[in-house]
């Protein structure tokens, strides 16, 4: 399974967390979390939307560790 690139998976978790933490409208909850839920389960290789939250937040969290730093050669 490929990783989905930081930016995508970023804004996957951030407008997640987002809508669920608005709680539900008038009309009810916003039908684009539902959405974004299979996303984050899909990209994340999990059926649990909490497991895929951690999972997403643990790639985050170690996404500029696997790149070289700026300014420190590379190995030859």
């Amino acid at each position: 399974m490929l990783k989905p690139h930081p930016t995508l998976l970023r804004r996957l978790v951030e407008e997640y967390e987002a809508l669920t933490a608005a709680g539900s409208g008038p009309a009810g909850p916003d039908p684009r979390i539902g959405d974004l839920a299979y996303t984050l389960c899909v990209s994340t290789g999990t059926r649990d939307v909490r497991q895929a939250l951690t999972t997403a937040r643990g790639w985050l969290a170690t996404a500029g560790q696997d790149a070289p730093r700026a300014g420190t050669p590379a190995a030859v």
